[in-house]
């Protein structure tokens, strides 16, 4: 998330009530998670063991809760709670604005769109030409559309970040104040759920087609051309390069990579990042002609327990 303007360090730990470490007008630029931090951006971090890879990332602005060694050329904001103060940033600069209207004023629609009915277009989307959003579908806040895209019924893009932290009364929500973009001739299918960042985008590629009932979580980045499958679910800050297949009901956990032209066969459950230019299967997915010959074998280990018997 970028800021409408440059801030000053003194002027953020303004908002927050925090303690800085740096020059007081030591220019913020933004705020963002730290897989997609660049300079002039804020991170924050709240345990030691994340401590040196918030210090060492690229982002030039540590919130954390410790006063540590400042990196050359970086400053810190110091808070007793920076997942809370987090949160304070992302509501100041990205608050909620409830929209009494279908389809928002600040809404930009192109030409030749056609919305159908009980449909829900939200504050400050911008949806291209051409498209077809079908009823039932809700697009929230700052959504990006691009041009031929269609989205069938019961769809809903920016919905929340799935993430948490654990407190002792119980679970603390991060506010998310991302979005989602979905490039040019993409095709969604009925009841996919695609959520918007925490502070950056969920992005799904140019020439894309997504099946019905997929999920696909926050920060993710879909590659062009790829097809998805029904009942694929995809986790948070995960990167699908280009043309890419998902087959049926396959899982993929959070923050891994799956290479270009990756082909998953349904039913798999992706747990590492996987290199481009190959079929995987299994759970956790494996290259698809091993797991099919381990299959084999285990399916074969009563005729061969059988014969060493026998000898």
């Amino acid at each position: 998330m970028k800021f409408p303007k440059p801030y000053t360090l003194k002027e953020i730990a303004g908002l927050i009530d925090a303690e800085f470490i740096g020059a007081s007008d030591f220019e913020v630029l933004g705020m963002n998670e730290i897989h997609v931090v660049e300079p002039g951006d804020i991170v924050f971090v709240d345990h030691p063991k994340y401590y040196d890879k918030a210090l060492n990332s690229a982002a030039t602005i540590v919130l954390i809760n410790k006063v540590v060694d400042c990196p050359k050329g970086k400053a810190l904001l110091i808070s007793d709670d920076p997942f809370r103060d987090f949160n304070k940033l992302t509501k100041h600069f990205k608050p909620f604005v409830a929209s009494n209207a279908s389809i928002s004023e600040t809404a930009t629609i192109g030409e030749n769109t056609v919305i159908q009915p009980n449909s829900f277009v939200g504050n400050n989307v911008k949806i291209g030409n051409n498209c077809l959003i079908h009823s039932n579908v809700a697009i929230y806040d700052d959504c990006i559309i691009g041009d031929n895209v269609t989205i069938h019924a019961g769809t809903i893009l920016g919905a929340d970040a799935f993430y948490y932290k654990k407190r002792p009364e119980g679970f603390d929500k991060l506010v998310s104040g991302g979005k989602v973009v979905v490039e040019n001739n993409v095709d969604i299918g009925s009841s996919c759920t695609i959520d918007r960042g925490v502070t950056g985008d969920t992005t799904i590629g140019e020439g894309s087609k997504l099946d019905n009932q997929i999920q696909i979580g926050h920060d993710t980045v879909i590659g062009k051309k790829c097809l998805i499958a029904s009942h694929t679910g995809i986790a948070g800050c995960v990167v699908v390069e280009d043309e890419v297949t998902l087959w049926g009901q396959v899982g993929v956990i959070s923050g891994i990579t799956i290479g270009k032209g990756v082909v998953v066969y349904a039913q798999s459950g992706v747990a590492n990042s996987l290199e481009g230019g190959k079929t995987y299967f299994g759970s956790p997915a494996v290259e698809a002609r091993a797991k099919m010959k381990e299959l084999a074998t285990i399916k074969n280990m009563p005729s061969i327990l059988k014969k060493l018997e026998n000898k």
